[in-house]
């Protein structure tokens, strides 16, 4: 393991001259434990806020084990990876801290998805990615959480600094008595204060989750559709959906916009649904919502399927984008309208352009699709865990998908894919 920890950093020390690599962020993200959730298996969640709005999902099989997850659109060759899982069931993803190296005069790296890609190449458990981050050379030269789980059962978060790192078991009781680990941009080993952010975000989510935990409702769908996009307020006691959704379509109404779960700078949300222990790995889900997520609607994927997956979430080389994020990003624009102003710009939506009286808003009627590919997804889902995934049954569902979601936003909005 020394010796591959070696090769890491050299490579990190050789990579800093790529700029394109460096991830400045601010993601909100979950581990939870198969003990809680509704159907008994893992789930990693992440809401992916960066600058690099543009996304795809990729799938390599060039490596000791074949994986798939987010990646930017212009990372043509997948050297980082955001959030993802192989074909053990291992899967990883991270959120940046800004509170463990705090005065170290260590340069950050920002490679943070390198470390993900890696992890997704050559690692099965928990436990042998904890013993990877034992023999990384120190300073890392990394800070983040990162949150992992595996076809075992495993599921914790690491809380990696440049000289060790904390590592949060979920399904430890006393660690995490409701099976879930949250965190925004800060982390519980570090310092408290105003150079770390998220406490608003991380809040609002654990109110969400402990009410979903107590009333058997904690599934991806509820993660996808409540959460990722909630634009509840846990400091303001607001929920703006409620509040705005009975005036009616075409009457610009404008809110402020600050320290919600989704931001102007999310560029995707993702859940990764893993396995129960004994489950055949083929069964692990990664439920994606690419591009600006209250624009975007859940595709999920599989590895079984290989490059056969949904080809709106793939690169269109022709847009230099996947189709799903082009057509979110220019949905974007309806609900971000202001075009002056610093601030202004970023923090005031027309939240009549996603919700209203007359269940036109863009959240609206995305939903209303999302639910029948959430409620067919599952029952495919069902069957393939009874008898097995059948490939060919698998590309002629994924064909459907692709159909389904182009048709969506043709009918919807009028964009073509």
């Amino acid at each position: 393991m020394k010796n591959i920890a070696g090769v890491f950093i050299l490579a990190q020390i050789t990579l800093l001259i790529t700029f394109t690599t460096l991830e400045v962020s601010a993601c909100t993200i979950a581990v939870v434990s198969g003990k809680y959730t509704k159907d008994g298996r893992p789930m990693l969640w992440k809401n992916r806020d960066t600058w690099a709005v543009n996304n795809k999902i990729m799938y390599f099989d060039d490596t000791k084990y074949a994986h798939m997850g987010l990646v930017n659109s212009k990372d043509y060759k997948g050297k980082s990876i955001w959030i993802g899982m192989n074909e053990t069931g291992f899967a990883i993803m991270n959120s940046n801290s800004y509170n463990l190296t705090i005065g170290d005069t260590a340069k950050h790296s920002g490679l943070e998805g390198r470390l993900i890609k890696y992890a997704l190449s050559n690692f099965s458990t928990v436990e042998e990615f904890q013993e990877y981050l034992d023999q990384m050379e120190k300073p890392t030269r990394l800070e983040g959480n990162f949150g992992v789980i595996d076809g075992k059962g495993g599921a914790a978060l690491f809380e990696l600094g440049y000289y060790g790192y904390e590592k949060f078991d979920a399904n430890d009781h006393t660690v995490a008595p409701f099976g879930y680990i949250i965190r925004a941009n800060y982390s519980f080993s570090g310092s408290f204060g105003d150079e770390s952010s998220g406490y608003i975000r991380q809040n609002t989510v654990d109110n969400l989750f402990y009410n979903a935990v107590s009333t058997n409702t904690f599934d991806v769908q509820f993660i996808m559709q409540d959460v990722t996009r909630g634009l509840k307020h846990s400091l303001l006691n607001i929920d703006l959906y409620e509040q705005y959704r009975t005036i009616p379509e075409n009457n610009s109404t404008y809110t402020f916009f600050h320290d919600f779960i989704p931001r102007k700078s999310t560029a995707s949300a993702c859940v990764i649904q893993g396995v129960m222990k004994g489950e055949s790995p083929d069964n692990a889900t990664m439920w994606s919502a690419v591009g600006f997520p209250l624009a975007s609607i859940v595709v999920p994927t599989w590895l079984k399927a290989k490059n056969d997956f949904p080809d709106v979430l793939q690169l269109d080389v022709e847009i230099d984008d996947s189709p799903i994020c082009n057509a979110a990003l220019r949905l974007k624009n309806e609900v971000f309208p202001i075009r002056w102003g610093k601030f202004a710009s970023k923090y005031y939506i027309d939240i009549n352009a996603l919700v209203n009286a007359d269940k036109t808003g863009i959240r609206q009627k995305i939903k209303a699709d999302e639910d029948i590919i959430f409620s067919k997804t599952n029952e495919k889902i069902k069957e393939w865990r009874k008898k097995g995934v059948q490939p060919s049954e698998m590309k002629e569902f994924n064909e459907w998908l692709n159909n389904f979601v182009k048709q969506s936003y043709k009918d919807n909005f009028n964009i073509d894919m």
